[in-house]
């Protein structure tokens, strides 16, 4: 479906791509991961051609017609319902199913009021809500998502993440969200080393993969650089001896002809850690009576009365625009309650990250200017070190403010809350401009800090490794919930999402027969792409037993041989013992990727049968 051959692209002297290259296949939904500033965005822009390479191909094939969350804010229509209709095919009688876009703005988190809202009376985030929609009605044979998540609440996100894994068609997902990726996706494509890597699987699979195969690359190259280092002594030590000369220069013309690999460079991550000071009491803040809401305005916030502990990790989840910034802010004092009050400890210093707080960047400054600001006990090395683990390393450090992209200034924001001695933590979606291993390096920071954190995400997976107890907006309140992200699934769930799912129950009560059929069709689908992978694993398995059992009499022999001092024979057993491990090692893979594709299938499977209940 999608070919791209020896492609090239470069921005002045930072080269993105050197002869990079892979195949799509039509049905594959394909995860696109590497770093940022390595090319995933630039890559989706040559495939829409809003961009073309330096040189090689891109080929899609003819007819195909091809999605993508546009940027472009340009609605004609009166209506958001109306403006999504415009990407619905007519039947044959030559209606148009209106349901089905109101449906897909449903699932995307819009209000019936919103369905008849002139579209630029829409706030921006719930505009490429709109073009989402519209794409995804377009029912595009290949379609391009870029970071969909940074526009999504986190119900909206679940709902999506449930359209796309039954969607049929072709998909290209670059998010920061790994959970959110793998449910999603059985390709993953990696952008890396200037290169295209493509791999089936999950994102785990395909890093693990890439990682062993760098460190064979590494081992070989230093045995290789070793050897060379072992030929050059000789050579420098007799090539001026008459008699050794010769071999001296035969050996150095075999060094010359000699392939030597490159070392690797060393590729950038965001590494980091939360500056923390002690706080001597039990507690960090709490609200009392807390109502707030803005002039003219619905209240957001009514009776809240929250305790959060020393220590405590509390996720603030909720759809968009219903208070979970709002909350942050009051925490922080920013805002001011309509009644109640917000109490903090006396020994508590707290930290503010969010767009509200961007505010506080001054674009004469620079980054090293603006982190240095945030702490001015802290040495000039220190700063340096905090601009590195930002990414911003070297003379980068020294950009000002005004010319940084918007995930520049959001790492530059960070960087400041690192530098600030704190011991609670206010954060408002601070993983919207990191890429997946920062994220990663992200949660490892917060599971490390000693202090308290109040965090808003939709990012499940950051939810459910961070957090022990949740503020949650739902059904236009607000409520403390003492558990975890699964706990709260569990035992409540989404609103929006309990009633789809009795909608689907009653529709399947009327439809019994249908239901039965279908399962077992599914059921037959899933034994038929099982069972060669469950043979496959047995063969592995009893062929590993079989060579364990030789390995072993083969040791036994050896020992023997060492012992009686057979000099032949322990060469010949020495040589069929490696060749017994390495055919081990061998049948372990492949009986890993067996059982690692059995395991992925087998629970996509459940997970279709489970939503057929």
């Amino acid at each position: 479906m999608l070919q791209i051959q020896g492609i090239r692209k470069s921005f002045g002297q930072q080269i993105l791509f050197e002869d990079a290259g892979c195949l799509i296949e039509a049905g594959e939904k394909v995860g696109l991961v590497g770093a940022n500033g390595h090319g995933k965005s630039t890559l989706l822009k040559m495939i829409l051609h809003e961009l073309e390479p330096d040189d090689g191909l891109i080929a899609v094939q003819r007819g195909i017609r091809i999605g993508h969350l546009s940027q472009h804010l340009v609605f004609e229509k009166d209506t958001t319902l109306d403006e999504a209709c415009l990407s619905l095919p007519l039947t044959e009688e030559g209606f148009l199913e209106t349901y089905r876009a109101e449906a897909m703005l449903m699932g995307l988190g819009f209000t019936r009021e919103q369905l008849e809202q002139h579209p630029e009376e829409l706030s921006g985030g719930f505009q490429v809500r709109l073009n989402l929609a519209k794409s995804l009605l377009e029912d595009p044979d290949l379609l391009l998502l870029d970071e969909p998540n940074n526009y999504l609440d986190i119900v909206s996100l679940r709902w999506l993440r449930g359209f796309l894994r039954k969607w049929k068609r072709t998909l290209l997902l670059v998010t920061h969200d790994r959970e959110f990726m793998d449910s999603v996706t059985t390709h993953t494509l990696a952008v890396h080393r200037k290169k295209l890597r493509k791999f089936r699987g999950d994102t785990a699979k395909a890093w693990n993969q890439i990682f062993t195969e760098e460190e064979m690359h590494e081992k070989t190259r230093v045995n290789s650089e070793r050897k060379i280092a072992q030929e050059m002594r000789f050579v420098e030590r007799f090539r001026a001896k008459a008699r050794r000369a010769s071999q001296a220069q035969s050996r150095l013309k075999q060094i010359a002809k000699r392939d030597r690999l490159e070392k690797l460079d060393e590729i950038s991550t965001l590494s980091f850690s939360f500056n923390h000071t002690p706080n001597a009491g039990k507690w960090a803040t709490e609200t009392r009576s807390l109502e707030f809401n803005y002039k003219d305005g619905p209240t957001l916030i009514s009776g809240l009365e929250l305790h959060v502990g020393t220590g405590d990790r509390v996720g603030v989840i909720g759809p968009n625009g219903k208070g979970k910034s709002t909350l942050l802010r009051l925490l922080a004092g920013e805002l001011k309650p309509v009644a109640g009050e917000v109490r903090y400890h006396p020994s508590t210093v707290h930290s503010l990250f969010g767009q509200s707080a961007m505010e506080i960047l001054q674009d004469s400054r620079t980054i090293e200017e603006e982190i240095n600001s945030a702490n001015t006990m802290l040495t000039k090395t220190r700063v340096r070190d905090i601009c590195g683990a930002m990414m911003f390393g070297g003379d980068l450090a020294l950009k000002t403010i005004e010319i940084l992209s918007g995930g520049e200034k959001s790492r530059t924001l960070l960087g400041r809350v690192l530098a600030r001695p704190a011991n609670l933590l206010l954060l408002d979606e601070p993983t919207n401009h990191l890429d997946m291993a920062s994220t990663e390096a992200f949660i490892d920071a917060i599971n490390a800090f000693a202090g308290t954190v109040v965090l808003v995400t939709h990012v499940e997976s950051v939810l459910r490794e961070t957090c022990n107890r949740l503020v949650i907006f739902d059904e236009g309140k607000v409520r403390v919930f003492e558990g975890n992200y699964d706990d709260f699934l569990r035992r409540h769930g989404w609103s929006s999402e309990l009633e789809e799912r009795s909608r689907a129950a009653n529709k399947k009560r009327g439809n019994r027969k249908d239901q039965r059929r279908e399962r077992a069709q599914l059921i037959q689908e899933r034994s038929r792409l099982l069972k060669p992978l469950r043979n496959e694993m047995e063969r592995n398995d009893n062929f590993i037993d079989a060579l364990g059992k030789k390995s072993k009499q083969t040791e036994t022999q050896l020992i023997d041989a060492s012992q009686q001092g057979k000099t032949n024979e322990i060469a010949s057993l020495s040589v069929q013992l490696k060749n017994l491990q390495d055919s081990i090692e061998k049948a372990f893979q492949k009986l890993e990727e067996a059982t690692d594709e059995h395991d992925r299938i087998q629970a996509d499977f459940d997970a279709r049968l489970a939503q057929e209940e």
